[in-house]
């Protein structure tokens, strides 16, 4: 497997279990939410706008993790990317459409988070691609 691909597998592990930690604060306290993602319009976020945040967080995270496990998996590969592009859509229009997040840290980190991943997958299709032939070579 190439170096990009390892390196890659391990981000994704990496952002899964940060992920999975969201997850277990949004099941907690709600009030995380308010304070640090959503403080353009806090008296929207309620008990139950978090525990969906929560499951949508956990959706992706599970994704995430057995994406980095099965990384040659072209279907999953492309959902998984699809993971960071409807989360980076999210936090966007959260900001500039909706008012209800404002540009702070809280939600400067996952929208930077969701942009390198799409472009470290968008530079991994590249190693996918070219892995199976060489894999097949290498068996004959």
């Amino acid at each position: 497997m190439s170096r990009f691909l390892n390196v890659l597998r391990s981000w994704l592990v990496m952002v899964s279990i940060i992920a999975m930690g969201n997850t277990l604060q949004s099941f907690r306290d709600h009030t995380f939410l308010y304070e640090k993602l959503y403080t353009g319009k806090p008296e929207l976020v309620n008990g139950l706008q978090a525990r969906t945040f929560g499951i949508w967080t956990l959706l992706s995270s599970v994704i995430r993790c057995i994406c980095a496990i099965d990384i040659h998996n072209k279907t999953l590969y492309h959902l998984t990317l699809w993971t960071f592009l409807l989360a980076l859509g999210h936090f966007l229009s959260e900001v500039f459409v909706y008012g209800t997040a404002a540009p702070t840290i809280g939600v400067l980190a996952p929208l930077m988070v969701a942009s390198f991943s799409i472009l470290g997958m968008l530079v991994g299709l590249q190693y996918l691609e070219v892995e199976p032939v060489s894999r097949q070579k290498k068996r004959n």
